[in-house]
């Protein structure tokens, strides 16, 4: 070997000899720096409010929230940028950065301790949720640039921090009061439950809720059905309704209507009355009113068939039992006013539903 090339080849040795442990150091410093990020995940899901002697200032505490979350979006993009990219940097240059990122992420979390709970219930979830999800997505950064070589053809997909990015812009979005707060929760339940009511009236229009299912395995294998009892798959009996499910169906979806209908009234008359200073009430009506999309979905999922009628009447009662309550909360609050008749109309609708659906139930009730 000509001498020349043998102290190229040396040197090149060297070289990578003294990378590897920089590169384990940096690799070191980046994986204390998730799980002091998870830590600090787990400490907003449950930390509670700091309280202060100072009045809390509003405006001051959105563009605080709102420029700590720039920040972190800057040190999302920085962290992205270096380590997706070769030379990696010396295990100071990392440093610095994981301390900066660390020191960010602390500053944002420091400013959501300090909202009050007098603030609002709601509003504090929110902002509790969106500070949740950067934490979380920083993390997963981080952890994403420990498992993934700089410059490997994953690099792009697994190297993202669009989804920290875009929570971080998400903020100057975010409901600033309460009462805002209350609405933007209202409208995803009231959306919840109608895609539930569009679907339940979709498959009850179509008289086939499996529709497309099964076909085309049944065109290319027409001796299958033997197989797919033993699977589990649902056989003909299974995926269609009986004429007394089809009756059973009529109030169940009446009461999935009167959901729908309650949601959209409380919506608008917090919105046209809520007062923004009535935090605990309008808390009390966003909590009861969350539970209703759970419960039609759980009616919704029960009416499919093969239909077990005392799972539609066990759902059905508990989400007239929900719906009562929260009328009777939305009654009892500031909201609504005494002459307001539409209340007892739709408990009685509702109740109407749910004693016909007692009454068609009955038979299984008794054997």
């Amino acid at each position: 070997m000509v001498p020349g090339a043998r102290r190229t080849e040396m040197a090149s040795t060297a070289v990578a000899a003294t990378s590897a442990p920089a590169e384990a150091q940096s690799s070191e410093q980046l994986r204390r720096l998730a799980a002091e990020l998870r830590l600090l995940v787990a400490q907003v899901r449950v930390g509670e409010a700091r309280e202060t002697p100072e009045e809390f200032d509003r405006e001051r505490f959105w563009r605080r929230l709102n420029e700590a979350a720039v920040i972190v979006a800057g040190e999302a993009t920085t962290l992205t940028t270096v380590f997706s990219r070769s030379p990696l940097p010396s295990p100071q240059e990392t440093q610095g950065i994981c301390e900066q990122v660390h020191a960010a992420i602390k500053a944002l979390t420091a400013i959501y301790y300090s909202l009050p709970k007098d603030q609002g219930i709601t509003l504090r979830k929110l902002v509790r949720g969106t500070t949740l999800d950067i934490v979380d997505g920083m993390a997963q950064l981080v952890e994403v640039l420990l498992i993934a070589p700089a410059q490997s053809p994953e690099n792009n997909a697994l190297i993202s921090y669009n989804s920290v990015w875009v929570t971080c812009q998400q903020v100057s979005q975010m409901p600033r009061d309460n009462k805002a707060a209350a609405l933007l929760m209202l409208t995803k339940s009231v959306n919840f439950v109608k895609d539930a009511h569009e679907e339940m009236e979709q498959a009850v229009e179509e008289c086939d809720p499996y529709s497309g299912l099964l076909s085309d395995s049944e065109e290319d294998h027409p001796d299958s059905h033997n197989v797919e009892d033993v699977l589990g798959f649902p056989s003909n009996r299974d995926v269609y309704w009986s004429e007394e499910d089809q009756e059973l169906i009529v109030p169940c979806l009446a009461v999935v209507r009167a959901s729908k209908a309650c949601l959209k009234k409380i919506r608008i008359l917090v919105a046209e009355n809520g007062k923004k200073d009535q935090v605990a009430q309008l808390d009390d009506i966003v909590d009861i009113s969350e539970e209703i999309s759970p419960s039609v979905d759980d009616l919704a999922l029960s009416i499919y068939p093969p239909m077990c009628h005392l799972t539609v009447r066990i759902n059905s009662a508990k989400l007239v039992s929900v719906l009562r309550k929260a009328l009777e909360v939305t009654k009892a609050s500031h909201v609504t006013q005494p002459e307001d008749s539409w209340i007892p109309l739709l408990i009685n609708a509702v109740d109407h539903c749910m004693n016909k659906i007692k009454e068609l139930t009955q038979r299984e009730i008794e054997l």
